[in-house]
């Protein structure tokens, strides 16, 4: 299972950049798929996570900015980000909760990261 996360990048504060996450290799199902955030210095951190019902969960600072959806047919997970502010700059990570088989548990993955840098 891979995940291959994009669309990270410069960016003002107060501007807007777009994340995309999807996965691929050989699985039967995604439960939960993921972004989290590690600013340097910091622990690695959740920034929002969305079931394959599609029910969203934000972490209190990107709440009301930050909007995640999903594509299951295309295995993909996105991060809308507006109204960036300079501590939102950190490596943003895909997660994703896959099971491989039927007969195997849900086990995370995780993509290689894309960096967010935004100026202030």
């Amino acid at each position: 299972v891979q995940l291959q996360a994009s669309g990270g990048g410069l960016v003002q504060a107060g501007g807007s950049l777009r994340l995309s996450c999807v996965a691929s290799g050989s699985f039967v199902s995604i439960n939960v798929m993921g972004w989290y955030r590690q600013a340097p210095g910091n622990q690695r951190e959740l920034v929002a996570t969305i079931t394959r019902t599609g029910s969203a969960n934000y972490a209190a600072p990107v709440k009301g900015r930050f909007t995640i959806s999903e594509d299951n047919a295309k295995k993909a997970a996105y991060l809308q980000m507006n109204s960036l502010k300079s501590e939102d700059t950190a490596v943003y990570y895909c997660n994703a909760y896959v099971k491989r088989t039927w007969a195997t548990p849900y086990e995370a993955y995780w993509g290689q990261g894309t960096l967010v840098t935004v100026s202030s």
